[in-house]
């Protein structure tokens, strides 16, 4: 089994990257999130892969660290996610989907290309306490805590909010209604979801 790949960047199509490890060329699906952060053709790169092995085909997932192949993993636990649904869900951001599912934000899974309102409240039916488990929560604190929104450095949970998709107006009213709800910007991004979510 594949779990790691340690190479150069060959080729970089719509969907997929070519990885050159000692003159073996891997065909590997990314995220879109991945593709954004892949380095340039003729450049080192290290990806985790997921495998999986069909009758008929044999594919590989590639992911920058660990936390986003196990979120690949979890997602792909769910009736109705399969893999191209489950990297369409990390195109959106691992940290991003771990928040929207722990908080209930089905609109933010609906996103996803492939993901209706039933599969997102299947989502966050089966995996929010998986998630909780998994302790991800500590990984969404620490990446929200890094974000800072261009000319509001200060305001950390409504730069959250615009990397997630919503509208500055709508991101503002709900992290002001958020912070009187809970002291840490975890806690604020939790609630403010769920109330743009209503």
């Amino acid at each position: 089994m594949i779990a790691r790949l340690e190479g150069v960047v060959a080729d970089v199509e719509a969907s997929f990257a070519i990885i050159d490890v000692n003159g073996v060329g891997y065909e590997v699906a990314l995220p879109e999130s991945v593709f954004v952060q892949l380095p340039l053709p003729g450049e080192p790169v290290t990806l985790y892969i997921r495998a999986i092995y069909r009758e008929d085909d044999a594919s590989l997932y590639g992911f920058l660290n660990l936390f986003q192949r196990r979120m690949f993993d979890l997602l792909m636990t769910v009736k109705g996610c399969g893999p191209k649904v489950a990297m369409a869900l990390l195109g959106l951001g691992e940290d991003a989907v771990a928040v929207a599912i722990e908080s209930g934000d089905s609109r933010t899974l609906s996103r996803a290309s492939g993901v209706g309102p039933r599969l997102a409240e299947r989502l966050i039916l089966e995996l929010k306490d998986k998630i909780k488990e998994e302790n991800f929560g500590r990984r969404v604190a620490a990446a929200v805590g890094g974000r800072q929104h261009a000319g509001r450095a200060s305001d950390e949970l409504v730069g959250a909010l615009l990397a997630l998709g919503y509208r500055r107006q709508e991101a503002e009213v709900a992290a002001e209604q958020a912070r009187g709800e809970a002291d840490s910007v975890e806690e604020q991004l939790k609630i403010a979801l769920r109330g743009l979510a209503r």
